[in-house]
């Protein structure tokens, strides 16, 4: 099993205003990343427009990331799809190269919605690949939920390993970890809670614009320094409360372009945030300064 732990990078993918992607920009990236001493990225993440990337680009995001990374921190790469054979077709290529983990979405959009479907899918995928798989809880994006009662049986899976949480619901994120499956917070209000009753680590998004504040939030929270740790999420809150409540991606990646990270586009269709928005949430990150 992959050490998994600490800070993974949801990184954001650096396209140009005209759509296409800036592969220099995404070696500076991860150096910058990595500099700032994150412990993971997961290249082709949702916060990197993961469904908005072709297969092939994909790949190669993989390819030139693992390259880039050359065994400096975990990497894991997102090989999510609606169509199956696609899903471990991408799954075994990320594996082939390097990769140290795989996230999965479950079988979203008219897929299967009951507990032995979900359970089914991932067991064809645990399968086909010799790494672990990271499970992944959105139900707001997905309308799929995973229980507790199902995380226990993919558990017993032999690659099915962690799960992504980013319901942020407490509640159910506490009944996980009480499985035997490792859980990574991925709702940002609720991170700095999530590591004090155990998880860890996180794959975060909005990591992509204070990558040193958020190692340095896990640094003081694993010293068992509350209170420090207390003081710095009240710095970092005013902006994640902002980015989980709007556009998240365009968000993110406004506040990561002020902050000398990328270049701040998304790529259609998703639309850029009016210059109101963008106000907005460069003014949250006043207490990160």
């Amino acid at each position: 099993m992959a050490n998994l732990a600490g800070i993974n990078l949801a990184m954001q993918t650096p396209f140009r205003a005209d759509g296409s992607i800036d592969f220099a920009e995404w070696d500076r990236l991860i150096d910058a990343y990595i500099d700032a001493g994150i412990h993971g990225l997961v290249l082709g993440a949702g916060t990197g427009q993961h469904p908005y990337l072709t297969e092939a680009e994909a790949n190669e995001l993989y390819e030139k990331g693992i390259k880039r990374v050359d065994g400096r921190c975990n990497v894991i790469c997102q090989t999510s799809a609606l169509n199956m054979d696609e899903v471990v077709r991408r799954s075994r290529h990320a594996e082939s190269i390097g990769a140290h983990a795989l996230m999965i979405l479950p079988p979203y959009l008219e897929g299967p919605d009951d507990d032995d479907g979900i359970f089914e899918f991932y067991r064809t995928i645990d399968a086909a690949v010799g790494v672990d798989i990271v499970g992944y809880n959105i139900p707001q994006a997905t309308g799929l939920s995973v229980s507790p009662e199902l995380l226990k049986r993919l558990s017993q899976l032999e690659n099915y390993n962690y799960i992504k949480d980013s319901g942020g619901d407490l509640s159910v994120h506490q009944a996980y970890l009480q499985t035997d499956c490792k859980v990574l917070n991925g709702a940002d209000p609720t991170t700095v809670y999530a590591m004090m009753a155990g998880t860890v680590g996180t794959i975060w998004g909005a990591a992509n614009y204070m990558p040193h504040e958020a190692v340095r939030l896990y640094d003081l929270v694993t010293a068992k320094e509350y209170d420090a740790a207390l003081e710095l999420w009240g710095k970092m809150l005013p902006s994640l409360l902002y980015v989980w409540s709007h556009r998240y991606v365009q968000c993110v990646l406004a506040a990561a372009h002020h902050r000398g990270f990328g270049h701040g586009y998304v790529r259609a269709p998703l639309q850029q945030i009016s210059d109101e928005m963008r106000a907005e949430m460069l003014a949250t990150l006043a207490p990160l300064s």
